[in-house]
């Protein structure tokens, strides 16, 4: 096997550095996974996730953590609402759709990212993870790189696999392609159920996506309870400094909720008014559709890090987790001479999907954000989420 007696470096424990870092040990490599949290609980991980059958869910098969996954997912999270603005119900798979259909091309289950950070975590080798290891820079070192961390240590690895997402560190060191605004901005709030029991009535564990005047609300009910929300719209790339806004104000956020979402029924305004502070203004972004390199025998990307997309597909982590489900076969697979050739068959083939799935978000965001958004999607899920 190609990586036999190579020591391999995962920078970044998201979904796609821990679903590599488990599928490689299945092969028996040597896998370390630094990532610059402190530990497991730092973070408060972010809104939920839907696995597709042929990417995320493949990983977690091949992963031999597909059962694990059973006990974890959230029933019925993945249904959807489509409202108008005045928060009237067009659509609705709530009493339609099976709450488990696995092997269906349409089920897409959620789990929340905490406890899918914990199954693929539990699955791996005691001290795989090298916590509070923020990555700094590396350096070319015998065949491999000398890897430089903010709490003064450093690592050498033969191979090294950037799985550190959008802002990458290391992707410079193999690319300087930078990513492209996509001239859509979502504006991220979370609210406590309690604090907005209109909205909480409407959504009942699901999903809403409501559509008007060129602009959204994506919405979906976290684990906990709480509501995470996107005011999504199109806007300049610099908007959320030239807003002027204080995103820690609530009364300030609500007031440019009901100029700007002119014409939107009061029951959004449970949101605004009552949301953790601050909202996060997101800009979305995402990576030229020719990207190209020349392949390094000794690095590569994975997930974001590689390819930022939109997320109006769903395919960021699914995608993430292709990629690892791919680069591993590809480097345990015998048919490769050297890593290069490897490495080079994992990223001509991740480029080709992920500049397909990157279009298809690209298009989706343009329906979204449209005039009649609001038909145009109407018309998607019920010919064809209903198959």
């Amino acid at each position: 096997m190609l990586i036999n007696n190579t020591s391999i470096a995962i920078v970044g424990g998201g979904p796609a550095g821990l679903t590599l870092a488990r599928l490689l040990q299945l092969k028996n490599a040597h896998v370390k996974v630094y990532e610059r949290d402190i530990n497991r609980y730092a973070r408060i991980q972010g809104s939920p996730l839907d696995m597709h059958e042929d990417s995320g869910l493949a990983a977690l098969r091949k992963a031999d953590l597909l059962e694990e996954f059973k006990k974890t997912f959230r029933p019925g999270a993945d249904k959807i609402l489509i409202l108008n603005k005045h928060a009237q119900i067009l659509y609705s798979d709530h009493e339609a759709k099976p709450e488990e259909n696995f092997g269906h091309e349409h089920f897409r289950p959620e789990i929340d990212r905490g406890p899918l950070r914990n199954m693929l975590l539990e699955s791996l080798q005691p001290d795989t993870v090298i916590w509070n290891s923020h990555f700094i820079s590396m350096e070319p070192h015998n065949e491999g790189w000398m890897l430089y961390f903010k709490n003064g240590t450093s690592a050498y690895a033969d191979l090294v696999i950037a799985s550190d997402g959008a802002n990458s560190k290391i992707r410079p060191y193999l690319t300087d392609i930078k990513p492209v605004y996509s001239g859509i901005l979502m504006l991220e709030g979370n609210v406590s159920k309690a604090a907005a029991p209109k909205i909480d009535a409407l959504i009942n564990n699901g999903k809403i996506m409501a559509f008007g005047n060129t602009q959204n609300i994506l919405m979906g009910q976290k684990g906990n309870g709480d509501l995470g929300f996107y005011a999504s719209f199109k806007a300049d790339e610099n908007w959320a400094v030239n807003s002027n806004l204080d995103f820690s104000d609530n009364q300030q956020m609500l007031k440019w909720f009901r100029e700007e979402y002119s014409g939107w029924s009061n029951i959004w305004n449970e949101l605004f008014e009552n949301a953790y502070i601050p909202f996060i203004p997101r800009p979305i972004y995402y990576m030229p559709l020719d990207q190209a390199w020349e392949t390094q025998s000794n690095l590569t990307l994975i997930g974001d890090a590689a390819h930022v997309m939109p997320p109006f597909a769903g395919e960021g982590a699914n995608m993430a987790m292709w990629d690892a489900l791919e680069l591993s076969a590809c480097l345990t697979d015998n048919q490769y001479n050297t890593l290069a050739e490897a490495i080079s068959a994992y990223e001509t083939n991740m480029r080709q999907r992920a500049a397909s799935a990157i279009q298809e978000s690209l298009e989706n965001g343009e329906r979204m954000h449209s005039e009649n958004a609001l038909t145009m999607m109407l018309a998607f899920f019920s010919e064809h989420l209903n198959s």
